[in-house]
């Protein structure tokens, strides 16, 4: 167990499993006292379970990030619990393949809601503790925000509006001493890239070709992604703000 989040308090949204969950338990690891914001209550509940026997500190709140008075909620509950709050960690998210053809007016809807605007009303229900506590925000990007990727523009694009969001938040907070970043993943191992590689005819072969993406020659476990935000959130990204964090295994340099 580390110590660089000793005393602060942090919500990860969908950190129930994937990306998130890797947040999760990279922040308890570091001594924050961690809130999972989901849906998903097995799954939350398995990684508290899985948290508090590594010796960290988590707890779970049912939250539907599409509805702002359930964000308010969860925010309320975590300052019920802890007594304030001190990082919040934008993570809850979905990728699904579209070419525009199949796109239909709702799911463009759906993956901008989910994606993007609920980053905007955890950031707004969260802002007035952050700036009590002079918190930190990270929010969860991806490679695909900066690059694109084929058949997938709902997704590029709700990735791309984060960045922006980080930016514009960032510039409007720094006054306030709330630092807003975020991380820009490239393939990583999660129960989401599971599902869709079952999906696929040659399964194995997609794997590699996922692997082959990155010069490092392999996708990322989900704690090393939670390490990114880490830093982001700790003291030692104390004059870091309104930019991004590209863990891509060098995918980028190509």
């Amino acid at each position: 167990m580390g110590e660089r989040m000793k005393g602060k308090v942090a919500i990860v949204t969908g950190g129930s499993r994937g990306i998130g969950e890797g947040c999760a338990r990279a922040l308890a690891g570091e001594g924050a006292a961690v809130v999972i914001a989901d849906v998903r209550e097995r799954e939350g509940a398995e990684t508290v379970a899985a948290i508090e026997k590594a010796g960290g500190a988590a707890s779970f709140v049912k939250t539907d990030v599409l509805d702002y008075a359930s964000i308010q909620a969860c925010v309320a509950e975590a300052l019920k619990r802890h007594g304030r709050l001190d990082v919040l960690v934008n993570n809850a998210g979905t990728h699904f393949p579209h070419s525009i053809d199949a796109l239909t007016p709702e799911r463009w809807d759906f993956m901008l809601d989910l994606n993007l605007k609920s980053m905007f009303l955890f950031c707004k229900a969260a802002l007035p503790e952050l700036r009590r506590t002079k918190g930190a925000i990270v929010n969860m990007s991806s490679v695909r925000g900066l690059i694109g990727q084929q058949d997938a523009v709902a997704y590029c694009a709700s990735k791309a509006g984060i960045l922006g969001l980080t930016r514009g938040l960032a510039r409007d907070e720094a006054k306030n001493g709330v630092r807003v970043n975020a991380v820009c993943p490239s393939n990583v191992e999660t129960p989401l890239m599971q599902e869709w590689l079952a999906k696929q005819a040659d399964p194995a072969a997609v794997r590699k070709e996922c692997e082959n993406a990155q010069p490092l020659g392999r996708m990322a476990d989900i704690v090393e992604i939670g390490r990114c935000v880490v830093f982001l959130a700790s003291s030692d990204a104390s004059f870091v703000t309104g930019t991004h964090l590209v863990a891509d295994g060098g995918a980028l340099l190509d």
